[in-house]
């Protein structure tokens, strides 16, 4: 945009109409993007190891079955299963066991003795510090693996249309709170007049009826968000009891005593705060709305900073108040400019003094976020390697470049409010204040003078918002301001999915351990063709063998045999093995059964993980000609 004041070309948008709807389209199609890209919320705190590890092959049946992770979780009763190769419990069906040393977090469960040989599967379901649910599921095998009728979860925690409602809860919870705290604040700091603005109460009221909303739903649906994913479950008395116990319950419920002190903090601003026409009286009160409404903003942002990211990890005590501080930052410049906007398209009367102490505000709030951010990103990513190798760091890139883009927006802003004067509406505010003197027949008919008194001020009105609108200063901040809340549209919601997302410094650490499996590793069919040589009469030929599905878990093997002549060809033996040298298992031995001239096959072999698997076949041509041959697969 040019810096200087912009000549007679298209008229300025006249309809306030047309930037809501404009924002309203904007707000849904960023969220639904956002909503539709995202899968279920990624999980905080990761599973790092276990013993038995994710795949293992061991000789004698563990006494119990222990899992390692990055953070500290919250677990039930039923929170790690295991479960023999029928599906039935393997473990004694307790409380996990709280084994954590130090800075390890570490949960076990007891085994029956005497479990037989076979595949077994460890289902696990929890709490992070931070209130996201996680899960995930793995097998190990006592003696060798074998058939198992237990199928591994496909659908994370929180994933499924809970996960969904439960996401659109969360992106609404903060706008609210931006609409809330930023327009009270502006009423307050910036434009006291406002109060008596019809929009500009609309737009508070309404940020606090989405959060009120948003947080009754999230509170309802808290138990099978985290649990069993089903709609009916969120009025089940007793998995609400169960929420209310949690520290994310007691959050949601903290937030919402605190919204009860802020619809009496709003109907005294918009009350008797607006009537005040004494300055002194109004400039006591100004001091007791903004103490009052202080503290219950600080306590609204406390309810997110007490239960998520800043809760947890490294520095926790420094963490919450600094995210408290950040969350009160950003709605003060966010929920401020929307403020902004809504004055300059739907009311008349703001003065540029009011645009100017919001600059102030605004730049304040931006040196705060630079503070508390660059201590955030830190604390939260933790190393140059993070920052672009996980998804947080590269959320991270993205919304430090939303800010840029917002700041260099803000810059043009600047320079059209010094630029901004109310010269141009002083006439028709004199205008205002000298009142026709009424008719006779006027003043006897006290309904018809009010009747005309209202048609005056709707007229006075008008023309000042024509005049302002032909105002080209003024018609140029309203568009950079009108282009500043579009793009901090996208990063409120990109700071949203920042904190459904695994910090880069946690996902590091857990990468570094044995991942768990939440599902079988898709995959395709195997199809690998060898030659071999015995080196004894007729002892050349094709071994071709399929792997289907080739994926982790239960697979069909054929194996078929053909002569240096092409056609199928017997042997007297046969013997598979399958290894992963990468985490040395196996290897696991495959005997299959003849089935036609030429043709073996085995039913149910089972692939512990995903990985690249040699695979030796052993031909024997003879008493005494035999060959063993391999070769690598990649598997799930």
């Amino acid at each position: 945009m040019s810096a200087t004041a912009p000549s007679a070309g298209p008229s300025p948008i006249r309809r306030p109409l047309a930037a809501a709807a404009l924002l309203a389209t904007l707000v849904s199609l960023v969220f639904g993007l956002l909503l539709a890209g995202a899968g279920p919320a990624s999980a905080h705190a990761a599973l790092t190891g276990s013993d038995p590890a994710d795949g293992a092959v061991v000789d004698t049946a563990p006494k119990e079955v222990t899992l390692s992770f990055s953070e500290a979780i919250a677990v039930g009763d039923d929170s790690i299963r295991v479960l023999d190769p029928s599906g039935k419990r393997a473990d004694t069906e307790a409380e996990p066991k709280d084994l954590s040393e130090g800075s390890t977090v570490r949960y076990g469960v007891a085994l029956h003795s005497g479990l037989p040989d076979g595949t077994y599967t460890v289902a696990w379901q929890a709490i992070s510090a931070d209130s996201h649910p996680i899960s995930g599921a793995f097998t190990f095998s006592i003696g060798a693996p074998s058939d198992t009728t237990v199928a591994l979860p496909s659908q994370e925690a929180g994933g499924g249309p809970v996960g969904v409602v439960y996401d659109i809860a969360r992106y609404a919870a903060y706008g609210g709170f931006v609409l809330l705290v930023g327009g009270s604040a502006f009423v307050l700091v910036c434009w006291r007049d406002g109060a008596t603005a019809l929009p500009m109460q609309r737009l508070v009221v309404r940020g606090w009826l989405t959060l009120t909303a948003a947080t009754l739903v999230m509170l309802l649906l808290r138990n099978p968000y985290t649990g069993s994913g089903k709609f009916a479950d969120a009025f089940d008395l007793a998995g609400l009891q169960s929420v209310l116990d949690t520290k994310p319950g007691a959050a949601l419920v903290s937030r919402l005593l605190l919204l009860g002190a802020a619809a009496l903090f709003i109907a005294v601003l918009f009350g008797t705060y607006a009537r005040r026409e004494d300055e002194r009286e109004k400039k006591d009160l100004t001091f007791g709305l903004a103490v009052g409404g202080g503290v219950v903003a600080t306590g609204i942002a406390a309810t997110w900073a007490m239960s998520e990211h800043a809760s947890t990890g490294i520095q926790a005590n420094i963490a919450m108040p600094v995210d408290v501080l950040h969350l009160l930052a950003v709605a003060a410049w966010l929920g401020g400019l929307a403020s902004l906007l809504v004055a300059l398209y739907r009311t008349p009367d703001i003065g540029s003094a009011a645009v100017r102490r919001f600059s102030t505000v605004a730049f304040s709030s931006v040196v705060v976020l630079a503070a508390t951010g660059i201590y955030q990103s830190w604390r939260q990513v933790g190393s140059w390697s993070a920052l672009t190798g996980t998804r947080y760091g590269q959320l991270l890139i993205l919304k430090v470049a939303l800010i840029a883009v917002l700041l260099a927006v803000a810059w043009f802003s600047r320079r059209w409010t010094g630029r901004l004067t109310d010269s141009a509406v002083a006439s028709v505010d004199a205008a205002e204040e000298e009142p026709e003197s009424p008719s006779e027949s006027v003043s006897a008919d006290p309904e018809r003078a009010a009747q005309l008194a209202r048609q005056r001020a709707a007229l006075t009105a008008t023309k000042k918002k024509r005049i302002r609108d032909a105002d080209p200063q003024r018609s140029g901040l309203r568009r950079s301001v009108l282009a500043e809340a579009a793009v901090a549209v996208v990063l409120l919601a990109v700071t949203t999915m920042l904190t459904s997302t695994e910090p880069g410094r946690t996902e590091e650490e857990a990468a570094g351990g044995t991942p768990s499996a939440s599902a079988p590793a898709a995959g395709g069919p195997v199809n690998l063709k060898m030659p071999f040589d015995t080196g004894g009469q007729n002892g050349k030929g094709t071994v071709r063998i399929d792997i289907e599905p080739g994926r982790t878990g239960s697979n069909d093997l054929h194996v078929w045999i053909d002569g240096s002549d092409g056609k199928p060809m017997d042997v007297p033996e046969l013997k598979l093995a399958l290894t992963l040298e990468s985490k040395d298992i196996g290897p696991l031995p495959v005997v299959p059964d003849w089935l036609a001239e030429g043709h073996w096959s085995a039913s149910a072999v089972q692939i512990p993980m995903a990985g690249d698997w040699k695979i030796d076949v052993t031909v024997r041509t003879s008493d005494i000609d035999q060959v063993t041959i391999d070769k690598n697969a990649k598997i799930g």
